[in-house]
């Protein structure tokens, strides 16, 4: 039972405190384990803490906190605050929201001189924790940097490794190596996620493992990036999971955790990787040395900041050289990625595939369809030759080389199965209601000359043409512009 008096001290003793401020309690069994956590009291400043869940039961000092809402982490650290009688900090993201946190031990008045705050002749002891909070919407890098020796020294040596090498994939490998040696885990690895892409992508400490990746995921019967979505929810708002016994999963996610428990995983960190906001990926650390957990906490919550701007960075330049070499409309190489692979294959010294298929096809008829029907059209009928090409030349290298103009290089095909690729070409074409293509080829065996070679099969296409248009003479719009190909 609460005793009135004793909770009326405590709410006017609260209402004094500036910001966010409310008291939880538990009690420590005789066996050595926690109560669930109690709502005692809150200031007025605090009452948006009733508000979270509306449908909550009304108040009253001892209500089960988690009416409320329910996190993992606040429970690990209220439950360490108040039994080890140890103040604690914490500074996270909460999707956008920077939250500060100050855990308090507190100490029950005294009756009397006997009094030893046990409340029953069990040896059942309550014990209280202060809770203080505050918000912003933009990180304190001062919050950030008020860290012990140790911690900075963690985060220089993982910084240092991070930049040591300019490429990406061995600088997230370098990083890793001391993330793992600093949590004393038996696993860790960094969980890059495009979520533009839906790609993910597994880094450890040896480098990029996506076919572990990919059979992870498929135990769970998830893809990489639904696996990534799972875990956003897991976090419930917060910015990592710090999880000494992962049967904390069990109602939570239960497909991840049987995983985890099928691969030995008895204690795991996720911690989320955040750029301005956006989830860009995970770190994680399995059978971690659990009497380091504070200093592991503080140790990611500050190089995840800094791995966060590196994974970034190196998506933005994926992205610009993706758009530099591919072509917006039709998603097939562009020109400047024909250009590179002819520098390639024109440079002293490389060697070059033998045998090798060059094809040249232009699609016919493409002005007709841009002055009769409009750009949009023109667009769609570019899209729709595309995806022939595509489906015709799947596993090639596939060019749009102009407007209405694609080359295709084969290496390594059979002059037969460049023939038979070049009919099935046609003959899909000829089952469209308006692709049609004029189509050119040369092979290429031994040493030979890529640009003459291009220019053998680009005037084989033109002849094709010229057939094209001798049988559909209405179609032939040449005569009007100064090109002779459309």
């Amino acid at each position: 039972m609460y005793k009135g008096g004793f909770y009326m001290w405590y709410e006017s003793w609260i209402e004094g405190i500036d910001g966010y401020a409310s008291l939880f309690s538990f009690d420590i069994l005789p066996d050595g384990s926690y109560s669930e956590i109690r709502l005692m009291a809150f200031n007025k400043k605090n009452e948006i803490m009733l508000k979270m869940t509306p449908d909550a039961p009304e108040f009253y000092p001892g209500i089960p906190y988690y009416h409320y809402w329910k996190d993992v982490n606040f429970e690990s650290f209220v439950y360490r605050c108040a039994s080890s009688t140890e103040p604690l900090y914490s500074y996270v993201n909460a999707r956008g929201i920077w939250l500060k946190g100050f855990y308090i031990p507190v100490k029950e008045p005294k009756k009397d001189d006997t009094d030893d705050s046990y409340n029953n002749d069990n040896n059942t002891r309550t014990v209280y924790c202060l809770y203080i909070i505050t918000f912003s919407d933009v990180v304190e890098t001062d919050s950030m940097s008020q860290k012990s020796p140790d911690v900075a020294n963690a985060v220089m040596n993982i910084s240092i490794k991070l930049h040591e090498t300019s490429d990406f994939y061995q600088a997230m490998a370098a990083a890793i190596t001391v993330i793992k040696d600093y949590c004393g885990a038996e696993k860790c690895s960094i969980y890059t996620i495009d979520k533009n892409k839906h790609k993910c992508c597994y880094i450890n400490e040896t480098g990029v493992h996506n076919e572990y990746l990919e059979n992870y995921a498929k135990e769970m019967n998830r893809t990489p990036f639904e696996v990534a979505e799972a875990w956003e929810e897991d976090l419930d708002l917060s910015d990592c999971l710090l999880l000494e016994d992962i049967s904390l999963l069990e109602e939570r996610d239960p497909v991840w955790y049987k995983s985890l428990h099928t691969h030995g995983i008895n204690n795991l960190i996720l911690f989320a990787i955040r750029y301005n906001q956006t989830l860009v990926g995970f770190v994680r650390a399995a059978n971690f040395d659990t009497s380091k957990l504070m200093q592991i906490k503080e140790t990611l919550e500050l190089t995840t900041f800094l791995i966060a701007a590196d994974i970034a960075n190196h998506q933005l330049l994926s992205q610009l050289e993706f758009k530099s070499l591919v072509d917006g409309l039709t998603q097939l190489n562009n020109r400047n990625a024909l250009n590179e692979r002819l520098d390639d294959l024109s440079s002293k010294g490389t060697l070059l595939p033998s045998p090798m298929g060059i094809a040249f096809a232009d699609l016919n008829g493409l002005k007709t369809v841009n002055d009769n029907e409009g750009h949009d059209a023109g667009d769609k009928l570019l899209v729709n030759a595309a995806d022939i090409l595509k489906a015709v030349f799947e596993g090639y290298e596939i060019y749009r080389s102009g407007g209405d103009e694609f080359v295709v290089f084969c290496p390594y095909i059979t002059k037969e199965e460049l023939s038979m690729n070049v009919e099935k070409l046609r003959e899909l074409s000829d089952n469209t209601t308006n692709v049609s293509f004029a189509i050119g080829t040369t092979y290429c065996t031994g040493t030979y000359d890529i640009n003459k070679a291009m220019q053998i099969a680009d005037d084989n296409m033109y002849r094709d043409k010229e057939e094209y248009y001798r049988i559909h003479a209405d179609k032939d719009r040449r005569k009007k512009y100064t090109s002779h190909k459309e």
